[in-house]
């Protein structure tokens, strides 16, 4: 694995497009982990209250809830990651790269291998960038610091791992089918943001919300539930379902193994 993550390296180490979109992508993280206090203070400043509560006094960076709170506003911009690996592939046919890498003799089952890795790094390293961040604010802004509070819904940190990483190999798979970044970055958005909504709506209307939650987009949202309900005292699903997580794994696999035969039986 550390020599294919050798190589995607060589690859993208000197493209600044790269380093742009990564530098980017990890300012908005960041300003979205960090920035939610400061969006409440703003909202004081403006008068808004509920019954005489002012929004400060809302617990979002508490442990262990920030787990969950962090890991559902990332999922708002992973689309953003997912441009990364569209072009990550698709300057592969641009540049003839994924050519050369077989005729210097590696198959296309590892060409395959050395994107997972890459993805699964991604997934890592994104991961890793939230808990750090999380833990900082926690310690900085909860009102208990034990182990036990800290890591006890550490559960969604992993279930983010999977998330991403499932939709980054969705995001590979359609640059792999498409070649061409614009419209497969096009393509990615549309079909998260539009289409899919759009068939879970005919879906709905024609046979019932059973076969809705099996839609991909809608399977990796369903994986970490909106947790904001709970400051307005409602109930909130506030653990990873079994249910959701066999779902998405499902996903991975699929991705993966469509990829697989995408590759196997393209002249490239």
């Amino acid at each position: 694995m550390i020599n294919l993550l050798t190589i995607e390296w060589l690859k993208l180490k000197n493209y600044k497009g790269f380093w742009i979109l990564t530098g980017l992508y990890y300012v908005s993280l960041l300003f979205v982990c960090t920035g939610v206090m400061g969006f409440l203070y703003w909202l004081e400043t403006k008068g808004a209250n509920f019954q005489g509560i002012t929004p400060t006094i809302i617990p979002f960076y508490e442990f262990p809830d920030i787990w969950h709170n962090l890991t559902y506003l990332a999922s708002f911009i992973k689309i953003f990651l997912a441009f990364l690996v569209i072009i990550s592939i698709t300057n592969e046919y641009s540049y003839r790269t994924i050519r050369q890498n077989i005729i210097d003799g590696m198959d296309k089952k590892g060409f395959l291998f050395s994107k997972i890795s890459l993805i699964a790094t991604f997934s890592v390293v994104n991961t890793l960038f939230i808990a750090v961040v999380g833990l900082i604010m926690g310690l900085i802004f909860s009102t208990v610091h034990d182990l036990g509070s800290i890591l006890y819904y550490a559960e969604f940190l992993l279930a983010h791992a999977l998330e991403l990483f499932t939709f980054l190999m969705f995001a590979f798979l359609i640059g792999l089918l498409v070649k061409k970044a614009g419209f497969a970055i096009v393509l990615i958005g549309l079909y998260s943001l539009i289409i899919e909504p759009i068939i879970s709506v005919a879906w709905t209307d024609a046979i019932g919300t059973a076969v809705v939650p099996f839609l991909p987009i809608t399977a990796m949202n369903h994986l970490i539930r909106v947790p904001f309900q709970r400051y307005i005292f409602m109930e909130i699903q506030d653990y990873i379902a079994w249910k959701d997580l066999l779902i998405v794994i499902g996903w991975a696999i699929t991705f993966t193994y469509l990829s697989y035969l995408t590759l196997k039986k393209r002249d490239l």
